[in-house]
């Protein structure tokens, strides 16, 4: 682990990409912010740790049943719609 120390308004680079800077130190508290590209997430750890049990919860889950997850959504099964058989109508 690499630890640093940095005052209010100091930065550290995570790759060319993140940056993390001390926004304000009060007390036992510090600010941070970060500035990262849409496509890399940022969450604090129990959030991250939050999504990583669900999804592997929801990857356990088995089968999911479409018809009725079509009756959630309001849509119709698939069954209910006419065979195309490559013909156009006239």
């Amino acid at each position: 682990m690499l630890v640093l120390s940095r005052k209010p308004n100091e930065s550290i680079m995570i790759g060319d990409a993140v940056e993390v800077k001390i926004v304000e130190v009060k007390g036992d508290y510090v600010k941070l912010g970060i500035t990262a590209p849409k496509n890399i997430p940022v969450h604090r750890k129990e959030i991250y740790e939050a999504i990583q049990r669900e999804n592997i919860e929801a990857a356990q889950s088995g089968v999911v049943d479409l018809d009725k997850l079509g009756d959630l959504l309001g849509q119709k099964p698939n069954q209910d719609k006419k065979p195309d058989n490559g013909k156009k109508d006239k």
